[in-house]
């Protein structure tokens, strides 16, 4: 399996929750990046976030946002360990 544009759009989605508060979701705006809108929407079709334009994460999203999020800040501080 690779990592394909749409799958990378998805993953940029889920980094933008804030996993601190179940009450802070977020909008995909009309004027965002078709392939933001996109994303948008293909989570909302796997059942990730509740609305296609963004919402808020369902608990399976939830699952998928902290990997998401967790891969990202393994990934960063590894390349910052590595340029110093």
């Amino acid at each position: 399996m690779s990592y394909t544009p749409e799958l990378v759009a998805e993953l940029e989605i889920l980094a933008l929750f804030n996993l601190g508060s179940s009450q802070e979701g977020l909008k995909v705006h009309q004027t965002a990046a078709p392939s933001a809108i996109a994303a948008a929407r293909r989570l909302f079709d796997k059942k990730l976030i509740d609305q296609p334009d963004g919402g808020y994460l369902t608990s399976l999203g939830r699952d998928a946002a902290e990997q998401a999020q967790g891969l990202l800040t393994i990934l960063t501080i590894s390349n910052t360990k590595e340029a110093a």
